[in-house]
């Protein structure tokens, strides 16, 4: 092979490479706690050092989404650990409350009761809101019409594509280093690491029968103690699977969160699954947590 068709073999192998290359932004809801049972503020604040100490020193981007009206009297340090080790925040509402279950103006009104603490961390309103449980309406007037409010105030939606249910692993690990069962403890950290595998197997391949390509993934996690302990090996997981770690804004550069989503209803489950409602394609489940860690969980 001649140096030409060398030089023109590389430039497609690189180009390629760039193309397909895996990205994925990391996100964490219910700051600045969620999915296991807060504790002491010393517990919660070394708990959120721990959590983010690899992010800091890699400077992987994230993003919290905030529950203002939670932990109030530990909110402001604890979400200043986690501006000063360069994460961004958004807005989860003030309590954490579920669209399906209140009115439109009530939602709103969490909304912007839900901004106040981060806007003046960090200096200016957050751009991105998510929906607790991932529940965006359940009729087209209440989308619409939480949709129009989000613009109106700015906001973008932080739609989630790697959804899984690691506050379940989360709340039984809990319990058991509670009880200083650490045996079993070590149990569910590990069925949680191959649990979450599988989670990213099945969304890679179902991102691209829906979109048509492996799309920029978004992961929901929960600021908790299992995450805190597994973080340096999930992210050695995604990195051994060919993922860099990118911004929310990079994330939703891909043209796939432009897909139309036309699903309405009470379900909170990723838009993976919406856009291929809205395709009218054959439903596809992703992995479910296993049963015992479901029943340890208390659900």
């Amino acid at each position: 092979m001649g140096k030409a068709a060398c030089g023109i073999l590389f430039c497609y192998l690189l180009t390629s490479m760039c193309v397909f290359a895996s990205e994925v932004a990391i996100t964490f809801d219910d700051l600045p706690r969620g999915g296991d049972s807060e504790g002491s503020i010393e517990d919660d604040r070394e708990m959120t050092i721990k959590l983010l100490t690899l992010f800091q020193r890699d400077h992987i981007p994230v993003t919290g989404f905030v529950n203002e009206c939670h932990h109030s009297n530990e909110l402001r340090p604890l979400l200043g650990l986690w501006v000063a080790a360069g994460a961004d925040l958004g807005n989860h509402t003030c309590s954490h409350v579920d669209l399906n279950k209140t009115s439109v103006a009530g939602f709103e009104s969490e909304i912007t009761k839900g901004e106040v603490i981060t806007t003046e961390l960090l200096g200016r309103r957050p751009l991105y809101f998510r929906y607790p449980f991932l529940h965006a309406g359940d009729s087209p007037e209440v989308k619409a019409a939480v949709q129009d409010f989000l613009a109106m105030r700015g906001y973008k939606n932080a739609p989630v594509t790697l959804d899984n249910s690691d506050y379940m692993f989360a709340r039984y690990y809990a319990r058991m280093l509670a009880a200083r069962n650490m045996p079993e403890a070590e149990r569910i950290r590990k069925t949680y690491l191959s649990y979450m595998e599988s989670i990213f197997e099945f969304f890679e391949q179902r991102s691209i029968e829906v979109t048509g390509h492996e799309i920029r993934q978004i992961l929901l996690l929960h600021a908790s103690q299992l995450n805190a302990d597994t973080m340096p090996d999930l992210i050695t997981m995604m990195r051994r699977r060919g993922y860099s770690m990118v911004s929310l804004t990079r994330a939703l550069d891909d043209p796939a969160y432009s897909l139309p989503d036309s699903y309405v209803g009470p379900g909170g489950f990723s838009w993976i699954h919406r856009w291929s409602i809205t395709k009218h394609m054959k439903p596809k489940g992703e992995p479910d947590e296993p049963e015992w860690i479901r029943k340890g969980a208390g659900y």
